[in-house]
């Protein structure tokens, strides 16, 4: 299957290529601002199948730059799927929690009423609406807290402030399903695979690591794996304050996605070991 990718230096874009023989554009030949030249170059490759596993993904200083993020986030996706749909070939595209206003405890499912708490779920929460209006075979699949041994991310930052200290102060009520990346790029790929043969399955899903804990108890699983001793402080988001409001309630309903493409949440703490293992090996 010949599978076109959005995003080449990304966590889950770095975890495509490693799964699977991906043609995988960076921004130097796609750029997201230039939603124009995303649909073009998705016509020129003539693909059988797209993964958007690109976006802005700064979440604070999205709420500086809300345009460029609705450009990149929610434009090109849109013209992604229009390009997608005149080819009858299926999109799959990632979004996020975010999308969801973040209260109460009950798990999100995938037809629950939204309200982005910020500019970057505003911005995500416009590509999909531009991905289900392109009318092609499609499937938006939220994720949450996405960690790899690549990038950015939370067990990295973890990992870093560990080497200099040893007691930490993490946010405890927030709570949600750490993601590895890998785990995202795998059902990307069965997603796609999927819609390709049955394009009925096209819709939005929810896809996060199990089971659902605070960024405390993530934070005291990545120290206890790693064997640093660190003590952490649980404490409430009100101490520790965001340019972007976070959401309180990242849980989300994944049985949808078991029931129709096969792919079961996995477990974060086993993928905790083995970025860790792969980290060790290549320092």
């Amino acid at each position: 299957m010949n599978i076109l990718a959005f995003g080449r230096s990304g966590q889950v874009a770095t975890e495509l290529q490693s799964l699977a023989d991906v043609t995988a554009l960076g921004r130097d030949q796609a750029d997201l601002s230039d939603p124009a030249a995303c649909a073009a170059a998705i016509h020129s490759h003539s693909p059988d199948a797209v993964i958007n596993a690109a976006a802005y993904t700064a979440v604070d200083k999205a709420e500086d730059e809300e345009p460029l993020a609705t450009t990149i986030n929610g434009d090109a996706p849109a013209q992604m799927a229009l390009a997608c749909a005149d080819l009858g070939i299926p999109l799959v595209h990632i979004s996020t929690d975010y999308v969801f206003a973040g209260d109460g405890t009950r798990p999100w499912a995938p037809d629950d009423p939204t309200a982005p708490p910020n500019a970057y779920g505003r911005s995500k929460l416009a590509g999909e609406a531009g991905v289900r209006a392109a009318g092609g075979p499609h499937a938006i699949l939220r994720t949450s807290w996405v960690f790899s041994a690549h990038g950015n991310n939370f067990l990295k930052t973890m990992l870093r402030l560990s080497e200099t200290r040893d007691a930490l102060s993490v946010v405890a009520d927030q709570i949600g399903g750490p993601t590895p990346a890998r785990a995202i790029a795998q059902a990307c790929l069965t997603i796609a695979a999927q819609l390709a043969e049955d394009p009925t399955k096209s819709g939005t899903y929810h896809f996060s690591g199990a089971p659902d804990v605070g960024w405390n108890t993530f934070a005291e699983d990545i120290f206890a794996q790693a064997g640093r001793t660190v003590a952490v402080t649980a404490i409430p988001t009100a101490d520790y304050p965001t340019p972007a409001t976070r959401p309180l309630n990242s849980r989300m309903d994944c049985g949808a996605t078991e029931a129709t493409f096969g792919i079961a949440r996995p477990d974060w703490r086993g993928a905790v070991g083995d970025i860790l293992t792969t980290l060790e090996t290549s320092a």
